[in-house]
């Protein structure tokens, strides 16, 4: 039974990780390329790591404290670089795909900028 979770772990992180791949491969723009990164990305990442975790947990009987910083740095970090990389990318004024629809950034900067005028 421990082997099937494990593996179940292990298969759906791979998975995650593959459609990732794909994202960052079809998506047309930098930011929905960022968005497949660290999304799926992240949680394929996080779902091996749980995997092996749970192996050396339950079949090795060892605890290894290392594979849980390991969970809780990518889990905080790659979304933060993401937005990061993403704000970036808008200042800089790399072009969203012709076809977008929303721009939540954009309205927030006008919303700022009048915000800063009134005032």
């Amino acid at each position: 039974m421990t082997e099937v979770i494990v593996s179940i772990f292990l298969i759906t992180g791979a998975g995650l990780s593959v459609i990732g791949s794909i994202g960052i491969i079809r998506f047309p723009d930098v930011y929905g390329r960022l968005h497949a990164a660290t999304k799926s990305a992240t949680l394929g990442v996080i779902s091996i790591m749980i995997g092996i975790f749970l192996y050396f947990l339950i079949v090795q009987g060892l605890f290894v404290g290392k594979f849980l910083l390991t969970i809780l740095f990518v889990f905080l970090t790659a979304p933060v670089a993401g937005f990061m990389i993403a704000k970036s990318a808008y200042n800089v004024k790399v072009k969203m795909w012709d076809q977008s629809t929303q721009d939540d950034l954009g309205r927030d900067l006008k919303k700022y900028k009048q915000q800063e005028k009134s005032q």
